[in-house]
C-alpha cells in the first residue's frame, strides 16, 4: 500500500487527503496546527511546521512515506521538493526552482527585466525604499506569503505609509515587493506539463471582490471572456515560456496574470495546484483531472491521458464568503442547481481570520 505524506491539512489539502484515501493510500499529514479541517480524515497526523523541513524528512523517513506533497500551499512546496530529493522520492521540480518561485521578488529576479510579460517592480525592506517607487497606483504585497495576505492597492505615497507596516507583518523575511498597477482584467491559467510538452493550458477569468484590497478571490469562470483568441495564444506562448525558464518539465502549474491591453503580464506562478479547487471546475468542464494526474505521475510515473469532452456553457467556481469573527450562516447563501457544493463551516461557526477582510466559507460549482 501506498504511503503518501500532505504537508498541511487544511481545505485546499482536503482535495488530495480525499482522493488518497479515495484510491486506497495510507495518508499522513503534517501542519502547524492541530485544528485543519483535513486532520480527521487522515490515517496519521503529526503537528510540524511544514517550513521546517529536517522534522519533515525525519517524520516522512519514520513512516516510510512513498511521496511528499502537498497542494494549494506555496509555503509548502520548497519543503517538499527538500524532502524528496533528500529521500530519493519522486519530484516534480527541484527544491531551487520551488525557492524561486515562492519569493515573489526572487521570481521576478530570475525571470529578468527583459523577460516579456515580466513587470515594473522592487524589492523594498523599509520604507524609504518603498517610497522610492514611484509609478502609481501599484500593488504592495509581501514577497513570502500566500492567500492574499498583506496585498494592497497603494494610489499615492500617503497610502503607501499607511500600509507600509501592515503589508509587511505579513512577511517572514519582513521584505515586500511593489509592483506597477496592471488595470485591467485578471486571468488564471491551469497548464499541466508532462515531459517537458505543455499538455494543458487552460485560461479561466478570475473575479476579485474589487472593493476590497489585494485581489481576493471570489468566482473563477471558465471558458474566459477576458481574453480573446489572440489573446489567449499570447498567453500560452508566456507560459510556455516561463515553464521552459524555471525548467519545469512535469506536472501542475498555476498562473496569475493580468491583461494590459492584449498583453499578458504575468503576476504569480506556482509549480501546484492552486488553492481554488480549480481541478475540480475543470474536471466538470472538460474530464481532466489533473488532481488524478499528478497522484499517478509521482507514484507510478503513469503518464496523464486527457481526454478532453468540453461540455457547452459557461461553468464557474463561486466561494461563499463571509467576514472574519462572525458566525456564519449557510442560510444567506443560494446554492440552487449546484453540480458540486461543499461548506467549510457549520452553522453558527465563527468564521477565521486569514486575510482579514473576505474570508472563504465553501463553494459552489456551476453553470451559469
Amino acid at each position: 500500500m501506498k504511503r503518501v505524506l500532505i504537508l498541511g491539512a487544511g481545505n485546499a489539502q482536503i482535495d488530495a487527503i480525499r482522493y488518497c484515501k479515495e484510491n486506497n493510500y495510507e495518508v499522513y499529514g503534517c501542519s502547524y496546527t492541530n485544528t485543519d479541517r483535513g486532520i480527521p480524515l487522515l490515517d496519521n497526523f503529526k503537528q510540524i511546521d511544514i517550513k521546517d523541513a529536517e522534522a519533515v524528512r525525519e517524520y516522512a523517513e519514520e513512516i516510510k512515506a512513498d511521496i511528499v506533497y502537498s497542494v494549494g500551499s506555496d509555503i509548502a512546496m520548497p519543503t517538499v521538493c527538500k524532502v524528496n530529493e533528500d529521500l530519493g522520492l519522486p519530484n516534480f521540480i527541484s527544491s531551487k526552482i520551488a525557492s524561486i518561485c515562492q519569493n515573489k521578488n526572487i521570481l521576478r529576479e530570475y525571470l529578468g527585466q527583459d523577460f516579456v510579460g515580466n513587470i515594473e517592480y522592487i524589492s523594498a525592506s523599509t520604507l524609504e525604499e518603498a517610497l522610492s517607487f514611484d509609478i502609481y497606483p501599484c500593488i504592495m504585497k509581501p514577497v513570502d506569503s500566500q492567500g492574499q495576505r498583506g496585498v494592497y492597492k497603494i494610489n499615492s505615497k500617503e497610502e503607501m505609509e499607511g500600509f507600509f507596516n501592515k503589508s509587511i507583518e505579513f512577511s517572514n523575511s519582513k521584505k515586500l515587493i511593489i509592483e506597477r498597477f496592471i488595470d485591467g482584467p485578471e486571468i488564471s491559467v491551469n497548464a499541466y506539463v508532462e515531459d517537458s510538452v505543455l499538455k494543458l493550458c487552460l485560461v479561466s477569468d478570475r473575479i476579485v471582490f474589487n472593493e476590497l484590497p489585494g485581489g481576493i478571490i471570489k468566482e473563477h469562470i471558465i471558458p474566459t471572456s477576458f481574453a480573446n483568441e489572440n489573446t489567449v495564444e499570447k498567453v500560452r506562448d508566456l507560459v510556455e515560456r516561463t515553464i521552459k525558464k524555471l525548467n519545469i518539465n512535469n506536472g501542475p502549474v498555476y498562473f496569475q496574470i493580468k491583461l494590459d491591453g492584449e498583453n499578458p503580464i504575468l503576476i504569480e506562478v506556482t509549480p501546484r495546484l492552486d488553492g481554488c479547487h480549480m481541478w475540480n471546475l475543470i474536471k466538470n468542464y472538460c474530464g481532466v483531472d489533473i488532481l488524478s494526474a499528478s497522484f499517478e505521475k509521482l507514484l507510478f510515473n503513469k503518464n496523464a491521458d486527457f481526454k478532453e469532452d468540453y461540455k457547452e456553457g459557461t461553468y464557474r467556481l463561486r466561494f461563499m464568503c463571509e467576514k472574519p469573527h462572525e458566525l456564519f450562516d449557510r442560510s444567506k447563501y443560494n446554492i440552487d442547481n449546484n453540480i458540486y457544493c461543499e461548506w467549510y463551516y457549520e452553522n453558527n461557526d465563527v468564521v477565521k481570520p486569514m486575510n482579514r477582510y473576505m474570508e472563504k466559507c465553501g463553494y459552489v460549482i456551476e453553470v451559469i
